[in-house]
């Protein structure tokens, strides 16, 4: 597949090195030479130092035959532009990146469409949503729902109170129990299990479920000590946080800390409800954090542009009785870093736009793609086609790769978890983990 790259920022980077690894025909080009030379070694694109709306420029690199072409440059005009460019001289998809809420109206998808952009990208909703979605079970490391909701995955990490430790899966997680594991997170290594492996203590665990047994998840993880979210600290003041604040359910409260007194007289005013009050001072100030009620907050949420101070002022409110943290950490070197230090949640906005931006590669029906960077493995939901591999078999004939398991699948609407001998039928969206490998690999199975 032919793909152009335009932006060699922080999100055109990360994609390039990750689709490079897939054996991808990739030109990333830039109007400034410097962001292009300090690719790491291993990144295997071809680099072409341009400006993305320079017709010529765009001719020279192939946009005329290119599969996918992906504008994620810091200027919102320049992306769309080179991306309606890039339509007209002949490219079959394309992708723009936004930085303004109004343009992901979806009333606004249709304009788009006639001016050649197939599909927006606004990262910081991205991760806002992923922290509001977090923040609303404050016992779980991550939650991905499945077709709004009717199959449900939680990562979790497992402490001494879980009633399920160092028994075989087989002993508690059989065909009619009410969750499966389809994964473990074990210090760095990722474990696609089978019925003698055991869970332990530390682990981060991977539950598939369906939402009426979240409940009985929370009891047997020992996880219903653990306070409801309602009062939040944000510290940070740009654009995520912003939309964050914006998008809290409205039993939660927040108090967002910003160091810049101008940029906290524009979040008064864009930030002007009863759920947000803006305060000026520096987060990571533990005076000002027990005086803004630290005490009585079940989460921290740091989103501030440097991945070290939003680690150490989680490590900080953690310290200081926060169960709930979460840290927005840019650099992909510190994630591990964080990890380990256990703060809960970890958010990405490249990985983020990264896995929304993959899912238009693959040829199969498939959607909601999603690259756990905790786990270096992608869950997505893929609808079997009539007459596909996967609905020819049962699940344990088929055949998958090492590393591939299937979580579960929706069948007119309702959720259903999935065994060796469930039989997947044309129509249903079923869920795939795939630890390691190429999804595109995996969507032969449901073509």
């Amino acid at each position: 597949m032919k793909i152009i790259i335009a932006g060699a920022y922080a999100i055109g980077r990360h994609l390039a090195r990750l689709l490079s690894r897939n054996n991808h025909d990739i030109v990333l080009m830039d109007e400034k030479e410097e962001n292009l030379d300090n690719l790491d070694g291993d990144v295997d694109v071809l680099t072409f130092h341009a400006s993305p709306t320079s017709v010529k420029a765009l001719k020279e690199v192939g946009a005329d035959d290119a599969d996918l072409f992906i504008a994620v440059t810091p200027d919102e005009s320049k992306n769309v532009s080179s991306c309606a460019l890039a339509t007209a001289l002949g490219a079959k998809k394309t992708v723009s990146k936004v930085n303004n809420y109004e343009y992901m109206s979806p009333d606004l998808r249709e304009i788009f469409g006639k001016v050649g952009i197939t599909s927006i990208v606004f990262p910081e909703m991205l991760a806002a949503r992923d922290i509001t979605n977090g923040l609303k079970m404050s016992w779980v490391r991550q939650r991905w729902d499945v077709h709004n909701g009717a199959l449900v995955m939680l990562g979790i990490k497992l402490r001494a109170e879980c009633e399920i430790l160092n028994e075989p899966l087989k002993n508690i997680s059989g065909p009619d129990d009410p969750f499966h594991i389809v994964a473990i997170k074990r210090g760095e290594e990722t474990i696609i299990p089978r019925g003698d492996d055991e869970l332990k203590i530390y682990d981060i665990a991977y539950f598939m479920t369906t939402r009426n047994y979240i409940p009985y998840i929370r009891k047997i993880v020992g996880k219903e000590h653990y306070v409801d979210v309602k009062n939040i600290i944000i510290m940070g003041g740009g654009s995520t946080a912003v939309l964050a604040a914006l998008t809290l359910p409205d039993y939660m409260n927040a108090k967002l800390i910003e160091q810049s007194e101008k940029r906290c007289l524009e979040l008064n005013e864009i930030l002007d409800n009863d759920k947000v009050m803006v305060i000026n001072g520096d987060g990571r100030d533990i005076s000002l954090l027990v005086e803004e009620g630290i005490k009585s907050t079940q989460a921290f949420v740091a989103l501030t542009d440097n991945a070290e101070t939003n680690i150490l002022a989680c490590l900080t409110a953690k310290r200081l009785g926060v169960r709930k943290t979460v840290a927005m950490v840019e650099n992909i070197d510190y994630v591990s870093m964080a990890q380990s230090l256990d703060i809960g949640t970890i958010v990405n906005k490249k990985a983020l736009a990264a896995s929304h931006i993959y899912q238009m590669l693959l040829d199969a029906d498939v959607a909601n793609v999603r690259f756990l960077m905790s786990a270096n493995a992608d869950v997505a939901e893929f609808t079997a086609q009539q007459g596909s591999k996967v609905t020819r078999k049962k699940v344990f004939e088929i055949g998958l790769p090492q590393g591939v398991t299937i979580g579960g699948l929706v069948r007119q609407g309702e959720g259903h978890l999935v065994s060796g001998s469930t039989q997947i039928e044309a129509g249903d969206i079923v869920v795939v983990f795939c630890y390691n490998k190429n999804l595109k690999n995996i969507e032969k199975f449901f073509k």
